[in-house]
């Protein structure tokens, strides 16, 4: 039976994997410059296990069940637990798995760039997001421009920062207090607030509600609002990181109330993360993000889909 040959038509699947070929090879660029970026600030690069025993208990984050284990939303809690042992600077880039999470921007199986530092609060976080981004920016594209959804983004510092509540002001048919009372703050957020994020420069949305801050510290003087942020580039949310709790009975009261909510509405809930919350009695200041590779390679490729960064969909294997 004859196999074919080499000059024989590539199938319609193999035609769609190799038109990614451009993408894939500036994702690999893009994954070596950030691995670049951390070793050259003195990062230790680490990796932790996809399998754990328990997620962190969100609300809104699904975690997938593998033989009486969980396989990682985020490798956050495994980093948080060396941050606590001594470890000052960390970063990986990582898989991750969320289900039901599938669309345009979605995958149930994604990588995460996430990092760690000691004696750092939000703030100085987000200088460093700037600072990571136009650096791949210049080893990408050549200079500290690109376009994305026909705009044209400048990554030069400072970017633009915009507290949530002034958001809402901004751009909201409704106050940001009405939309938590209603429970519309996400529909308000994705329609009407998001589209407005990042046009020109990237955009840092922060101070964010403490009830929507299931990890991060609460700010000083003001306990109802959280030292979190995204970050946004014409629309497109790539970052979410914070100041990092580091109470361990805040903590565990916190993951207690996320887990009474899941229960009234039916989802799973899962095993208290005890060695995390054990771990929090050492861990000294911090700030942490993480940050979607894949959206990240969306950005740097002009691509509009996140089907078009990664080698097989859900889909195709």
């Amino acid at each position: 039976m004859s196999l074919g040959s080499r000059d024989s038509p590539w199938p319609h699947e193999q035609m769609k994997l190799a038109a990614r070929k451009r993408n894939l090879l500036l994702r690999a660029r893009m994954v070596q410059s950030i691995r670049a970026f951390f070793i050259e600030r003195g990062y230790l690069e680490i990796d932790t296990p996809q399998l754990i025993s328990a997620p962190a208990p969100e609300v809104h984050i699904e975690a997938i069940s593998a033989g009486g284990r969980y396989l990682q939303t985020s490798p956050e809690l495994c980093m948080k637990r060396l941050l606590a042992s001594g470890f000052p600077k960390i970063f990986q880039i990582s898989r991750c798995f969320r289900a039901g999470e599938r669309g345009d921007l979605h995958l149930p199986e994604f990588s995460l760039l996430e990092w760690y530092r000691t004696g750092i609060d939000y703030k100085d976080l987000m200088n460093e997001c700037e600072a990571l981004i136009l650096f791949l920016s210049r080893r990408l594209s050549g200079g500290e421009t690109i376009e994305y959804r026909g705009r044209g983004i400048d990554f030069k510092n400072p970017w633009e920062r915009v507290s949530v509540e002034t958001a809402f002001d901004q751009y909201a048919s409704i106050s940001l207090q009405r939309a938590l009372d209603k429970g519309c703050y996400d529909k308000v957020m994705v329609e009407e607030i998001e589209p407005n994020l990042g046009v020109v420069r990237p955009t840092f949305l922060y101070d964010y509600p403490a009830t929507l801050s299931a990890l991060a510290r609460l700010k000083p003087g003001n306990e109802a609002l959280a030292e979190r942020f995204e970050i946004y580039i014409s629309g497109l949310e790539l970052a979410n990181g914070f100041s990092e709790l580091n109470d361990p009975v805040e903590q565990r009261a916190r993951f207690e109330r996320e887990l009474q909510i899941r229960a009234a509405e039916g989802k799973e809930t899962y095993p208290m993360p005890e060695r995390f919350l054990r771990s929090l009695e050492h861990m000294p200041d911090a700030a942490g993000i993480a940050l979607g590779v894949d959206r990240l390679a969306m950005l740097f490729s002009g691509t509009l889909k996140i089907d078009e960064v990664v080698p097989f969909t859900p889909e195709e294997v």
